[in-house]
């Protein structure tokens, strides 16, 4: 049997065209590797020179490589006469199927890379977003890592803050504190004014400017309110906050200043 098979025209009917194919799907596939390789070496170096964040560069490099790389490999399958056709539909089919499967996990990875990209907070700031208040720890892609003020760790779905409102407290070097403290109506407003003029004065962590704002913000039922609003660097923010309240608390008592709170008067009438 072997007699009759004629090695001419195997080798040139069926070896020499497949091994002419196998030759070009591999220098398809190597030279394809190298021009990808190049390609997110160039990206990545110019990403970083525009400033962009670790991670999302980390990340789109690595997208951007699986889906080039994917193009290389179908272009190869081709040469040696895979109908790819099928191929590129059977892709299409998964990523659909695995993008349904996956509409909240998209949506946190869209969201972080929005929060990569625009920044409304960066590490280290101090936040409420996502109905946690906290600082910011970690951005990552899918989620945010948070620390509360009684110090517990917070994971925030990035989808959760970039789709609310988003607080940064820690985006300006200064914050205004805002105050309210009533006295009776009848204490002197003139002399309750003098007293928390003269605290603030005293305070070397409130600013000169913008001036703070000593005034009477309302004429309550039963007390007469200041409205008391100092500027201070965002880091002096709750120190300040605190001690203001104490202060002003012990000079209203040292005083005679009254500070009105909520009274019941109860009358009791026997019957004859």
């Amino acid at each position: 049997m072997l007699e009759n098979i004629d090695i001419a025209e195997l080798i040139s009917t069926y070896i020499i065209p497949w091994g002419i194919n196998i030759a070009f799907a591999l220098a398809i596939f190597i030279v394809g590797r190298m021009v990808v390789k190049t390609i997110i070496k160039v990206t990545r170096t110019l990403m970083e020179k525009a400033g962009t964040d670790v991670i999302l560069i980390d990340f789109i490099c690595a997208i951007a490589n699986a889906i080039l790389m994917l193009f290389i490999a179908i272009a190869a399958l081709d040469q040696l006469g895979v109908d790819t056709t099928s191929l590129v539909a059977v892709i299409g089919a998964a990523g659909l199927a695995i993008g349904l499967s996956l509409q909240d996990s998209l949506k946190n990875f869209a969201s972080g890379v929005m929060l990569i990209v625009f920044r409304p907070f960066t590490a280290g700031n101090f936040i409420e977003a996502g109905g946690v208040s906290g600082v910011v720890e970690k951005i990552s892609i899918f989620s945010t890592l948070m620390r509360t003020g009684d110090n517990r760790e917070v994971i925030v779905p990035n989808g959760s803050i970039y789709g609310g409102t988003i607080t940064n407290f820690s985006a300006r070097d200064t914050r205004r504190i805002d105050m309210v403290f009533g006295i009776g109506y009848g204490d002197d407003i003139r002399k309750a004014k003098e007293i928390i003029q003269g605290i603030l004065d005293a305070d070397e962590r409130i600013l000169d400017e913008p001036e703070p704002l000593i005034a009477v913000g309302e004429l309550a039922d039963s007390s007469v309110n200041f409205n008391v609003r100092p500027w201070v660097n965002s880091g002096d923010y709750w120190p300040v906050h605190f001690d203001l309240n104490e202060k002003i608390k012990l000079a209203f008592d040292d005083n005679g200043i009254s500070i009105p709170f909520p009274q019941m008067d109860v009358h009791v009438q026997k019957e004859s």
